[in-house]
């Protein structure tokens, strides 16, 4: 949902060759995980590729499926699309070596990257390459608005629910956990209301949305029960040893995220920086700008920002367990929390796959929470450009002027992300070194 999917779609019946063997499949994982740049349009079309046209390891109708499925989902929708496909090819195994492959680069070079901005952000250089970032992934983000809005929005009711959104979350400050189960909860319960004219970018089959799914509920449940085990056991471990600063504020918070992550990372991310940079004070504004153009250059989903702000909390947690290493342990729980929810509703649900996306009302609830998202993102976009374009010392012609000119390459050109925000890395360095 972040951004166009391309695909080629080939017939339903173009059959699959045999399954790799899962050390060739745990190979490929681990090329996917250190390539996987370009946001989820990129990585779903190197999976399109790779998987369907070059190795046919999953035929295409099983993986247009795979991905109707993971879009209804929280969550990065291109990791647990490789969970899927890896789940398909050698079950649970599977599913765990391809969605862990799919984020540890990222990770690692996240945690890497954060301490460098921790510990270093006040050099000069530091500091000018960041500033040369800002106005970058202010453009980002509009262009985001505006690449998810022209689909999202299409309608009278989906434009006044975006509407509607900005307007609670920036004037009435509603939670975003709240907007997103209204926005769910409005559009599952209005079946009269249109909310996008083309039903998305990838149209499950029409039901009457009395679908059901097969039988083994059990072992939803059973599953369910040991995946809250195994986030009880590690959030309860590392209080126990680490005390509860900052620890429990970042398993509470990014458990949360996890499970509203509709719509994409930019949905959460408002939800995410208020959080971090007002409630608890990880950071500030200018530091989580910082670690969502880290997150657009990395491999890996976006939301491995989280990661970022999770080393920050730990970084400047309590006596005892501030720098390296508490940064690098709330980095890891951050982590743990975020992608947990993500393994168990592809392991738990890929069975039922093609039942569930059958289902008239998640669809229409999906619709719903998409529009709503166009709003919450506008609003992180006046958030993080009062910053850029405001600073105490009055209005900032240039920085407004590298957004501007960002935003029309990112309309006008085929950029990759990756290569705009190195753009304006090396025009904060220019502009310090040589005309500040």
């Amino acid at each position: 949902m972040d951004g166009e999917i391309i695909l080629n779609t080939q017939p339903d019946n173009d059959q699959a060759t045999p399954a790799p063997t899962f050390g060739e499949a745990l190979a490929y994982w681990i090329k996917l995980g250190f390539i996987s740049f370009g946001g989820p349009a990129g990585q779903i079309a190197i999976m399109q590729t790779d998987c369907v046209d070059r190795r046919r390891w999953i035929d295409q109708g099983a993986f247009l499926r795979g991905l109707n499925y993971c879009m209804l989902l929280p969550g990065p929708e291109a990791q647990q699309l490789a969970a899927y496909i890896g789940w398909r090819l050698h079950g649970v195994k599977g599913a765990l070596a391809a969605g862990l492959c799919f984020i540890i680069p990222g990770l690692l070079l996240m945690i890497g990257l954060a301490w460098l901005a921790a510990a270093h952000g006040d050099h000069t250089l530091v500091r000018a390459v960041f500033a040369g970032i800002k106005p970058v992934v202010v453009a980002i983000i509009v262009h985001a608005v505006w690449r998810i809005g022209r689909k999202a929005c299409d309608t009278v009711a989906a434009v006044a629910l975006a509407a509607f959104a900005l307007f609670a979350i920036r004037v009435l400050e509603v939670p975003f956990p709240f907007l997103v189960l209204g926005a769910g909860a409005l559009g599952a319960l209005l079946p009269g209301l249109t909310w996008q004219k083309s039903g998305g970018d990838h149209d499950a089959p029409a039901s009457s949305g009395t679908a059901t799914v097969p039988s083994g509920i059990g072992r939803v449940f059973v599953l369910v029960a040991v995946f809250a085990l195994l986030w009880v056991v590690v959030v309860a471990a590392t209080v126990s040893l680490l005390g509860g600063d900052p620890f429990t504020d970042v398993a509470q918070l990014f458990t949360t995220a996890a499970f509203v992550t509709f719509g994409g990372a930019y949905a959460v991310l408002p939800y995410i920086a208020d959080a971090g940079v007002n409630v608890h004070g990880w950071l500030s504004a200018g530091d989580m700008m910082n670690g969502l153009a880290l997150a657009e250059t990395t491999p890996g989903p976006l939301i491995m920002v989280t990661t970022y702000v999770g080393f920050f909390a730990g970084w400047n947690g309590p006596a005892g367990m501030t720098g390296a290493i508490g940064g690098i342990w709330a980095a890891l729980l951050t982590t743990y929390v975020t992608f947990l929810p993500s393994f168990l509703f592809i392991i738990a649900g890929a069975p039922y796959v093609e039942r569930l996306q059958s289902i008239a009302w998640a669809r229409r609830a999906l619709q719903a929470v998409t529009a709503a998202v166009v709003g919450v993102i506008l609003n992180l976009a006046f958030f993080f450009g009062e910053g850029v374009f405001l600073p105490p010392s009055g209005v900032d012609p240039v920085a407004i002027a590298v957004a501007v000119v960002s935003l029309g390459l990112l309309m006008g050109t085929r950029i990759q992300l990756p290569a705009l925000v190195g753009l304006g890395a090396l025009w904060g360095l220019l502009h310090t070194l040589v005309l500040a």
